[in-house]
């Protein structure tokens, strides 16, 4: 007997139809969506970001400050000799300047990444660096009223000053946008999974299994998880006034102690409505048991 006969059949493999590689496609494009939308994918792009920001605004703020170290340093040295000790000493009044106003911005970068307050005195130091370094800049320009002057050198200071003011409000949006963009993440609340996908078998026409065909899994349908109701400025101030105490002083950093999801200008503005609200004289009731007495000539 031949053993021709009882040789395996050559393998058929059927070609996906374009339903099937249209599936193929769904299931990849909504797996990249899922991973796109992820708290982590979002979290590592906004990092990307802020990295961009900070290097642009530190490479501003110190080509501004080495832009003003030369006329800081004329103004020191005040006409000394060159190479004297006078002038010299002059090249240091404005790196002693600079290097504080770098050390508070360096701490501002790290607590605005996770929203702290610095307190008053760091604001006061910038503003001190800034007026000192604009003053030193533009004074020769002010005594000979040389209007092109002042302009000149007020340009590298101000630009200085508002780069330190503006990057921490930049880097709180950021992280303000991160946890926007979790969602639920940041709530406790599981978020739910995107539907996972199992190959599907294709028979042909003698039994056989081709090219498996990825297809997506059904699952039940789920209710969406309800979204916390967004607290307007309002609410704000009712949590405000319901944790204020008479003596207890009513600022920005503490309306946020109080309320932790509130924003930095949400806080300033709640801090000013709550102090317009306790400065008012309060109004005392007329008690329900005393009679009202009216004038007669009026009553007439």
């Amino acid at each position: 007997m031949s053993t021709d006969t009882f040789a395996p059949q050559d393998a058929q493999y059927q070609p996906l139809t374009e339903a099937d590689k249209l599936a193929q496609d769904a299931a990849t494009a909504a797996k990249v969506r899922r991973l796109s939308n992820h708290p982590d994918v979002v979290a590592l792009r906004v990092e990307k970001v802020r990295t961009q920001i900070d290097a642009v605004i530190w490479l501003g703020i110190f080509l501004g400050l080495a832009f003003t170290m030369v006329n800081v340093q004329s103004f020191a040295a005040a006409g000394a000799a060159t190479w004297s000790l006078g002038w010299l000493a002059g090249w240091l009044l404005d790196p002693m300047v600079s290097l504080v106003l770098v050390a508070v911005l360096r701490a501002e970068q790290v607590t605005a990444r996770y929203q702290v307050e610095t307190g008053v005195w760091a604001h006061r130091t910038k503003w001190f660096a800034f007026l000192a370094t604009y003053v030193m800049n533009t004074w020769k320009s002010w005594t000979h009223v040389d209007v092109a002057g002042v302009v000149l050198h007020s340009v590298p200071p101000v630009l200085v000053f508002l780069a330190a003011e503006t990057a921490p409000v930049l880097r709180d949006k950021l992280t303000e946008a991160v946890m926007a963009a979790a969602g639920t993440a940041f709530t406790g609340q599981p978020a739910a999974d995107a539907p996972a996908a199992e190959p599907a078998p294709v028979a042909d026409s003698v039994g056989e299994t081709s090219v498996p065909v990825v297809r997506p899994r059904r699952r039940p349908a789920r209710k969406p998880a309800a979204k916390p109701a967004r607290k307007l400025r309002g609410d704000y101030l009712a949590d405000a006034r319901a944790a204020w105490t008479p003596g207890t002083e009513i600022t920005p950093a503490w309306v946020r102690s109080v309320c932790p999801e509130i924003s930095r200008g949400t806080s300033k503005n709640v801090a000013d409505d709550l102090i317009a609200e306790t400065a008012r004289p309060a109004v005392a009731p007329v008690p329900a048991d005393q009679p009202v007495t009216v004038d007669e000539e009026e009553a007439a």
